[in-house]
């Protein structure tokens, strides 16, 4: 702050005092040198050092609080464990164990003698490897017992450790919320003792629970295993089966015409690929991957073309992009309209963004749990699993297209007398276009992904053969199932993106 005026100097050192409310002659010294220049300047804390995560707590720092929090209990636990902890209780453990097993062997051993036996030699051999393991482990076991002074000293050092890069780093952290805190008055300042309260407890928490849990692993069983019971989950299984029969019961009518129109759409679009003579559905692609991207873009389709169909993969391939191409189409039917309404409906995207983090963030395999309760297993239950993991994309893309339009073409537009009509479809949507496209994209590749799992429930496709060269080990059969996916998804992605 050395090249500021007095009077801005003034009012830095005042906004300084207003942040931190304690030790202020000290802040302004720090952050003082620490504004001279940017990126790091070297100071100590030691008071920050002393309190540890309770420091960062009390000044708001709870990301730090968190990270020196896990460190420090690190330490903690090697002081408890050398202090009080039961170091040899896994050989021990052993040891008894071996002792054991011996007693066995002995009473083997005996029975042996008195019927004569011809395997006495052998058991007198095995008693004795058994006696000097018995004697090994006991000996490692009182090592490892007399070894408490080693795991203080680390615990000592990495303590010591701890605390050193606290005290280097705490004042650089603060300043950068000071920085924070200039713009954006909500972000934490001052010290407060009801942070430090709850930093405290939480640390004391911690550090007491892992220092019991690793020091005397026996003395609190509740440490060891969570509580519970299993038949609570047992019975919920219960209840959420009896809701997906009900479900399936009540809503079969439902189900049947889902069905039916996805075995109508998927049989539609195979017959145009499937059953269109190989040369003109080829032809076709050709020149769409020619007219969207490019005569590279043409080239390189024909010669993947021409791999799905030396390789025997043509009939396959066209069931996997019908199949892909029925969930896609209605996915992206119905995921613009919904976006484009989410977009202009804040409220309502609030409740639909849950919704899509849940279908993006469950596994593709849990999908096919539902799918086939109602709807049942084939090509039908493979497009509706393959809708909901390919959906979310393009309904996000949507909304944050239409989001990202500046407001001041569409107040320039309405201030001309558009409507909102117009609005929508002259400039919010041609804006918003690119963002849009590539949710579609986005759609279809995810869709693709689905290919391998939707085999799972009867699915066609590629994706079966896939799924038979894992069953089978039948590594060089996979990978050239594999190739004509990646093949599929290759040409799909560039005739969709285009000469992006």
């Amino acid at each position: 702050m050395s090249q500021m005026n007095p009077e801005a100097v003034e009012r830095m050192n005042g906004l300084i005092d207003t942040f931190v409310e304690t030790n202020q002659p000290y802040y302004r010294r720090v952050f003082g040198k620490m504004m001279e220049a940017p990126g790091y300047r070297m100071t100590v804390n030691w008071a920050a050092a002393l309190l540890g995560p309770i420091w960062f707590g009390a000044r708001g720092l709870w990301s730090w609080f968190l990270g020196v929090l896990v460190l420090e209990t690190l330490a903690y636990i090697q002081i408890g464990m050398g202090l009080f902890g039961d170091l040899g209780r896994d050989l021990r453990l052993r040891a008894e164990s071996i002792g054991e097993t011996l007693a066995l062997r002995r009473e083997q051993i005996a029975a042996a003698e008195e019927s004569g036996s011809g395997s006495l030699d052998a058991l007198k051999r095995a008693a004795e490897a058994l006696e000097v393991a018995l004697v090994d482990a006991q000996a490692a076991s009182e090592a490892a017992a007399a070894s408490g002074i080693t795991f203080i000293l680390v615990g000592l050092v990495l303590l010591a450790i701890v605390k050193g890069g606290v005290a280097v780093l705490a004042n650089w952290t603060l300043e950068g919320q000071f920085a924070r805190w200039r713009s954006d008055r909500s972000v934490a300042s001052g010290w407060s003792m009801t942070r430090a309260a709850i930093a405290s407890g939480l640390m004391g928490l911690v550090v007491v629970i892992s220092v019991l849990k690793f020091s005397r692993p026996d003395a609190f069983e509740v440490l060891n295993t969570f509580p519970t019971n299993r038949d609570w989950r047992l019975n919920v299984g219960d209840g959420v089966q009896a809701a997906f029969d009900w479900t399936k019961t009540s809503g079969r009518g439902f189900f049947d015409a889902l069905t039916f129109g996805m075995r109508s759409l998927l049989d539609a679009i195979e017959v145009v690929l499937v059953g269109t003579p190989w040369p003109v559905v080829a032809l076709v692609i050709i020149m769409l991957a020619y007219l969207s991207a490019g005569p590279r873009v043409a080239i390189f389709t024909g010669a993947a073309l021409a791999y799905l169909g030396l390789l025997d993969f043509w009939e396959k391939a066209m069931t996997t992009v019908a199949l892909l191409g029925a969930a896609a189409l209605i996915s992206i039917t119905l995921g613009i309209p919904l976006g484009i309404y989410c977009a202009r409906r804040p409220k309502v995207f609030s409740v639909i963004r849950p919704i899509l983090d849940f279908m993006q963030s469950m596994p593709s395999f849990v999908y096919l749990i539902p799918v086939v309760a109602f709807i049942g297993s084939g090509k039908p239950a493979g497009v509706v699993a393959t809708m909901i993991f390919g959906s979310p994309p393009v309904i996000r893309f949507t909304v944050l297209g239409l989001q990202q339009v500046p407001e001041t073409v569409r107040e320039a537009a309405l201030a001309f007398g558009a409507t909102p009509r117009y609005l929508l479809w002259r400039v919010d949507l041609p804006l918003a276009a690119k963002t849009i496209m590539a949710g579609v994209n986005q759609t279809i590749l995810l869709s693709l992904a689905m290919v391998v799992v939707a085999s799972l429930i009867g699915a066609k496709g590629l994706g079966e053969d896939v799924l038979e060269a894992l069953q089978f080990a039948a590594a060089g059969q996979g990978i050239l199932a594999g190739l004509a996916i990646l093949f599929c998804a290759l040409i799909l992605d560039r005739i969709v993106a285009g000469r992006n």
